[in-house]
């Protein structure tokens, strides 16, 4: 079981609750991006720096993660991959992504990025807040609870 971050553009307070999670059970995090990151000093996090191209950090998740792991992603498109190959995916508001609302939020998704396009819609997600921390944060201790009993 491993966590693994698509941290490109992931909220600083998601990773820090899973580095503490990490710390905390003992499970490895990789956080994954196209920049070079600083991890806090311990061996159960490290980095990953893939290269500048399209999706190159989300190609290289969909094809490192393995089902029994969690990956923390706010793309949409990335957690459709990974839900198809069995992999669980978490945004950092705390909505686990699976096989029954997936296709919902990728349509929702291109919708908004349509309306976007044609200027009926402008901005985008709305700001982080505390409770979308909080929600996160009971969602990955979820996730953890349930892999520790198996």
């Amino acid at each position: 079981m491993k966590i693994w971050i698509d941290a490109d553009a992931c909220p600083l307070p998601v990773k820090t609750i899973v580095f503490r999670a990490s710390q905390r059970v003992g499970v490895p995090v990789t956080l994954v991006a196209n920049q070079r990151l600083q991890t806090p000093p311990s061996p159960l996090i490290t980095a990953v720096h893939v290269s500048q191209g399209f999706d190159e950090a989300d190609h290289y998740l969909v094809e490192q993660a393995t089902v029994s792991d969690l990956v923390i992603t706010a793309d949409i498109p990335l957690a459709a991959r990974l839900v198809a190959k069995g992999i669980p995916a978490l945004n950092p508001r705390g909505e686990l992504y699976t096989v029954d609302n997936i296709q919902e939020r990728l349509a929702l998704r291109n919708l908004k990025e349509e309306l976007r396009a044609a200027g009926s819609v402008t901005g985008g997600p709305a700001p982080y807040h505390d409770r979308d921390k909080q929600a996160f944060a009971n969602s990955l201790d979820r996730w953890l609870a349930r892999r520790r009993v198996r």
